[in-house]
């Protein structure tokens, strides 16, 4: 299992510097799966993310305790529980309906949605981050575009539940949290989303 660092995805990626979620693009040798594949790349892509921001830390995971707030990483992939997720949805646009005086936009599909728990869905991942970062509907289709050059035919998608590592406290604070594991059969590989931030 490997993670494709230089797939021409992060070039368009760049063009978003004030984006909130970590994009995981991973490539194994071994037959797919279905489900336990995915639990595989979630774990992997869960241990890269760890070991990125204790680089970041000087590679000292308690200087990143002592900078983020929390002194251990927590991570228990077991727990994780998958929703399967129809990738065109998943992936869906959202039009901007209206903005308001201070220009906040309302959307075609609602959010927040109080029955959807601390989990978002992708577009509000992307688009309306803790901070205002001026990204909208057309910058999230050239971002998706550069991910799954072929569409999302090809694509078998699930949501996870995010109560199996403390990756996920921020978002439970206020924003959410964001978790899906994405199969590409056209270039046979994965794609992991996640998301969670706080102001």
């Amino acid at each position: 299992m490997r993670e494709l660092t230089n797939d021409p995805f992060f070039r368009t990626l760049g063009k978003y510097p004030r984006c909130v979620i970590d994009y995981r693009i991973i490539k194994t040798d071994a037959p797919h799966f279905g489900l336990s594949s995915h639990r595989l790349v979630l774990l992997y892509a869960m241990i890269k993310i760890i070991g990125q921001q204790l680089e970041e830390h000087d590679g000292s995971e308690a200087a990143l305790g002592r900078e983020c707030g929390f002194f251990e990483w927590d991570l228990d992939i077991s727990k994780a529980k998958a929703v399967p997720k129809d990738p065109a949805e998943l992936l869906r646009i959202p039009k901007i309906v209206s903005t308001d005086y201070y220009g906040k936009r309302r959307y075609d599909c609602p959010w927040p949605n109080g029955d959807a728990g601390d989990q978002i869905p992708y577009w509000y991942a992307f688009i309306e981050t803790p901070h205002t970062t001026g990204y909208g509907p057309g910058d999230l289709a050239a971002v998706n575009a550069a991910l799954f050059p072929m569409g999302t035919d090809a694509l078998e998608a699930y949501e996870w539940s995010t109560d199996w590592s403390n990756y996920f406290d921020d978002g439970r604070e206020w924003w959410g949290t964001a978790c899906w594991s994405i199969y590409d059969k056209s270039t046979d590989r994965y794609v992991v989303i996640m998301a969670s931030a706080t102001d």
